[in-house]
């Protein structure tokens, strides 16, 4: 893509020195005139240092950057968009990671960038604070112009790391990933989406019907199917409890309208959740029966969905998520035929009920099925790693005859945290050296393509931290 003027940007823009300044045992980089990377950083038009924080073998930046509020009318106001800079060296490959959501301002490595042994650039999603937009114009919260950001941040920092980009992210980060490729298709040399949904129909529930019907073992089904049950059999008396709970933890439910609304929900979100997270080989035997006591039966359900979820307090910071959801990514739909009869709010357990009413919310058909079109037949250096037992890799992306050097791997028993390294190993192996060669590196004669640095357990850190409720 750019391997003609790769090799001679390296050598004209930047060189790897000691940096001036530099923390000790840091990763340094300067230009020729010895500018230490934080000046080349502060240097770029718009981007701003908030701190930096020491890491070993690495240079670390919190920053943000000044972004259009509509990239399609830049002159209508900016806001200031919240990123993290990794910095290992500008002779490495750079990974672009983005969770869909917050970013993390404390130090991490995606599985891409341990793997590759690069820099890492996180950016946080739009109208997740503080990267929001005041006044807040909801209308310019969508997929095309979050993509506009990433690819406005790949401008402003590839002069500095010229080597090749790949991009990555789980879960919605995983989609955000995949829409920026779908919009920027020649910004980044691959791309490594995690347990990315794939939602071109949000009437459909026959996917996610057919997964809870089949998915772990008939016993494990039937267990989670008769405790969702036996919480709504005890109603009364848990909702009771959980009115009780929130006046204790100062917590409200003016948007979902009030705790039986909330528990209703909660309760209906229990079997997602369970397959979501649990790990399937001993949560089974972990849940509670229907003749178990109360007590264990609130502590199961707090495990699983977290009885914070659906109070105003929860609900608020992911706010743009559920717009989103309402407006053009679509939500899970499935039944609960276990639950017959016991539902007194239906239809309650959607993202129209968790956004504030006076917040506009209508739906474009068109913005899913023109991703999902655009990856299965134009895909190109694309991989996608899902987990066999995690609900939202029942409706996946598909590659088709139009996809080229594209791959689909399935962690078997995998849940909401499948990754390369838990792959069969034959699986691991083509998914690793296929990586290492879209970020332009060697990859080993004999195939055995292993992650060029070595595990770190301060950075090396789960991808995806546990989100009770369903959120993806």
């Amino acid at each position: 893509m750019r391997k003609a003027k790769r090799g001679l940007l390296t050598l004209a823009v930047l060189i790897s020195a000691a940096s001036v300044g530099a923390p000790a045992g840091a990763a340094t980089a300067a230009g020729p005139d010895g500018t230490d990377i934080k000046d080349r950083i502060l240097a770029i038009p718009g981007m701003r240092v908030i701190e930096e924080k020491p890491v070993d073998g690495y240079r670390y930046f919190v920053l943000d950057y000044t972004q259009p509020v509509d990239h399609r009318h830049p002159e209508k106001g900016t806001f200031q968009q919240r990123l993290t800079l990794l910095h290992k060296s500008v002779d490495r490959p750079t990974v672009f990671y983005t969770s869909g959501y917050n970013v993390s301002t404390t130090p991490s490595r995606s599985e891409p960038t341990k793997i590759i042994d690069g820099n890492q650039v996180s950016l946080e999603y739009r109208y997740f604070t503080p990267s929001r937009p005041v006044p807040t114009d909801w209308k310019k919260l969508d997929i095309q112009q979050a993509a506009n950001d990433q690819h406005r941040v790949f401008q402003a920092l590839h002069a500095l790391y010229p080597e090749h980009w790949i991009a990555t992210g789980g879960s919605k980060g995983g989609m955000t990933a995949t829409y920026y490729r779908r919009f920027f298709p020649h910004d980044m040399n691959g791309t490594v989406a995690y347990v990315a949904p794939d939602n071109p129909d949000r009437d459909d529930a026959a996917a996610y019907d057919r997964f809870f019907a089949t998915v772990g073992t008939p016993e494990c089904r039937a267990a989670v199917g008769k405790v969702e049950r036996e919480a709504l059999l005890r109603r009364d008396e848990i909702v009771n409890r959980y009115e009780k709970w929130a006046g204790e933890h100062q917590r409200t439910f003016h948007l979902i309208g009030n705790a039986d609304r909330a528990y209703e929900v909660l309760v209906t979100d229990l079997v997602f959740g369970f397959w979501q997270y649990q790990p399937a080989a001993t949560a089974c035997a972990e849940v509670p029966a229907p003749t178990a006591p109360t007590d264990a039966l609130w502590t199961w359900m707090d495990k699983v969905g977290g009885f914070d979820s659906y109070t105003d307090q929860g609900l608020e910071k992911f706010q743009p998520y559920y717009y989103q959801a309402g407006t053009q990514l679509g939500e899970p739909k499935y039944h609960y035929p276990n639950l017959r009869g016991l539902l007194r709010y239906p239809g309650l357990n959607n993202s129209r009920s968790f956004v504030p009413r006076e917040i506009p919310m209508r739906f474009d058909r068109r913005a899913m099925p023109d991703v999902d079109r655009w990856v299965r037949h134009h895909a190109t250096r694309m991989m996608f790693v899902n987990g066999q037992f995690d609900p939202w890799s029942a409706k996946h992306f598909e590659l088709g005859r139009g996809a080229r050097d594209s791959y689909l791997f399935t962690v078997p028993g995998g849940n909401h945290g499948a990754n390369i390294a838990a792959l069969k190993d034959a699986d691991r192996t083509k998914a690793t050296a296929e990586l290492l060669d879209w970020a332009g590196l060697p990859v080993p004669a004999d195939g055995r393509a292993t992650a060029q640095a070595p595990h770190d357990s301060t950075l090396d850190r789960p991808e995806l931290a546990q989100r009770r409720t369903l959120r993806p």
